[in-house]
């Protein structure tokens, strides 16, 4: 059974930082892109960072873009998101997901595997 399970989710002052993983377990996906999506209250589910099978590529969405980064360690078949100069609108419950289709690495359609989900709370 494929488990992906994320964390480090909290609450922090705007301008702090918070580190999120996902551990994936059940099967390997080092030769899968994967990603971090957000979900605001009331909002679609929206990209946030995409990172390629080796870890040489990534892409972010143009609002966390200098301010988040995205890792992974294929050995230990884990994802990160290090969150840095945190602002409110980063508030939202944040999903790590694997890309098992050809289309956009921006469309969430386009992952079969997702976690549960991480509430992160930025406060002003």
């Amino acid at each position: 059974q494929v488990q992906l399970v994320e964390s480090g989710g909290g609450s922090v002052q705007a301008g702090g930082s918070l580190r999120l993983s996902c551990t994936a377990s059940g099967r390997t996906f080092s030769r899968h892109v994967m990603a971090w999506f957000r979900q605001a209250p009331g909002k679609e589910r929206e990209f946030v960072a995409t990172i390629w099978w080796s870890g040489g590529s990534t892409d972010y969405a143009a609002s966390v873009k200098g301010r988040f980064t995205i890792s992974r360690d294929n050995a230990k078949n884990t994802l990160a998101l290090q969150m840095n100069s945190l602002k409110p609108e980063d508030t939202a419950v944040y999903y790590c997901a694997v890309k098992d289709a050809v289309g956009p690495w921006t469309n969430p359609s386009q992952y079969g595997y997702w976690g549960q989900g991480t509430q992160v709370t930025v406060s002003s």
